[in-house]
């Protein structure tokens, strides 16, 4: 066997030379690079999801022949169309379409897929579906709304 020399050793001394220090400004850009992708990335999904859900929201312009709400009615297969006024009866529904032939002929309208506090005072059709109610002579959970 070989006789170790005592010099040499597994550990080895470096000079301040050798070491190579972290590039901080290299780490800085990659951070904000990686948090502009991210913003980006957020940005362009809510924009996609927005347009592709303008049904729940009428804004303030709803013309004639605008629809809002989901396009497959099966699942909301009753229609009404009448002038949408705000208020329901006994706590049934918050809004109501007035239609000819009196307060018997109301029909008394909730939703959870469109707003229809944007269309009040406005000739509109609806799709929904039936509710049983105990003051409402028609209550109905729309899902759909066009304006007339």
């Amino acid at each position: 066997m070989e006789e170790k020399n005592e010099k040499s050793s597994l550990m080895h001394e470096f000079k301040e030379e050798n070491i190579q220090k972290p590039n901080n400004m290299k780490y800085i850009g990659i951070f904000f690079v990686v948090a502009l992708l991210g913003i980006g990335t957020g940005f362009g999904l809510t924009q996609m999801t927005n347009a592709n859900h303008q049904s729940g929201n009428p804004k303030t312009t709803s013309a004639k022949g605008t629809s809002y709400g989901v396009t497959n009615t099966k699942e909301f297969p009753d229609q009404a169309e009448g002038l949408l006024k705000k208020g329901g009866i006994e706590g049934e529904g918050a809004f109501h379409l007035e239609r000819p032939g009196g307060d018997t002929q109301n029909v008394y309208l909730t939703s959870s897929i469109v707003d229809l506090s944007q269309l009040i005072g406005k000739k509109v059709r609806v799709w929904g579906q039936t509710q049983s109610g105990q003051h409402a002579g028609w209550l109905m959970d729309v899902g759909k709304v066009e304006v007339l």
